[in-house]
């Protein structure tokens, strides 16, 4: 019965133009992102091999040819692009709450548990699509701007595209809580992307700026950025020789991870995140009066 109530969620969310709608600046925005940060990776590393900086390097013991500068282009790529699958979850919920078509769900399962529970299983499954989606996008548009010593090598490369696909997956999960929340496509919409893109932000500088940025790294927007930043500090700091740690902060801080903790710590920061808003969205729809 439960895969039966799956494939109709699924059968649903395919037959609007949501996913498509979405995807589609999805994957240029991922695509764009990872040309523009690849590009700058690449010049940044020609001016660092040149004659004359190489000499400067030699005194100060630094040999840049190893360094894998395009993972900071993945890593920020991936943050921005993961917006989008959030967006969708939260629409593709809210806009069934509104619009009274999830009546025809709870009317037609043999409970709600079972109708949220096949929700539930859709929505894993649509930010694991948009996640490979986001990481094969961000893959082409850094292979086709950046050097091959600066890539990642395949285990870096896989480290980076899993948590890549762990972030949209959690994105899409946190966006569906926030959709199921507020049941209103317009205020899901404008709080997510206001939150997440502009008030967290200010939130952190002035964090960074009071010298606790530790802080960031428990914020929502901090914490699933760390998911991706922290892989990319660590695989660029693995061939980056020895480097101090307030230079270290720094190098987290251009991955995105500033004041964020490892990867598997940031994510499951972001998972109790993602967590209290799925359960209180689903707390509240299996509530709510379908007449």
């Amino acid at each position: 019965m439960l895969m039966n109530l799956v494939k109709a969620e699924f059968r649903k969310t395919t037959t609007t133009g949501l996913w498509w709608g979405i995807m589609i600046p999805t994957v240029l925005i991922a695509l764009g992102w990872a040309l523009g940060t690849g590009a700058i990776g690449k010049s940044l590393m020609d001016v660092l091999n040149s004659s004359d900086t190489q000499d400067l390097a030699e005194i100060l013991g630094i040999d840049s040819s190893q360094w894998q500068v395009s993972v900071f282009g993945m890593a920020r790529s991936i943050n921005v692009a993961t917006v989008f699958p959030m967006i969708f979850g939260g629409l593709a919920i809210s806009n069934e709450i509104s619009r009274r078509t999830i009546t025809t769900t709870f009317l037609t399962a043999p409970n709600r548990v079972a109708a949220l529970s096949a929700k539930l299983l859709v929505y894993l499954a649509w930010g694991a699509i948009f996640g490979v989606a986001i990481v094969a996008s961000v893959s082409v548009g850094i292979v086709f701007t950046s050097d091959s010593s600066s890539l990642p090598d395949a285990t870096g490369w896989i480290a980076m595209a899993g948590v890549g696909i762990l972030s949209s997956i959690l994105m899409t999960m946190f966006g569906v809580g926030v959709g199921a929340l507020m049941t209103s496509p317009i205020a899901t919409t404008i709080v997510l992307i206001l939150y997440m893109l502009i008030l967290e932000n200010g939130i952190q500088l002035v964090l960074a700026a009071q010298g606790v940025p530790s802080v960031i790294g428990f914020l929502p927007n901090g914490s699933v950025n760390g998911l991706t930043g922290s892989v990319a500090a660590n695989l660029f700091l693995s061939t980056a020789g020895v480097v101090p740690d307030e230079l270290a902060e720094v190098i987290r801080g251009i991955a995105g991870a500033l004041g964020a903790f490892d990867w598997w710590l940031s994510g499951l920061i972001f998972l109790v995140w993602t967590a209290v808003f799925f359960l209180g969205g689903w707390a509240a729809t299996q509530r709510k009066d379908i007449t």
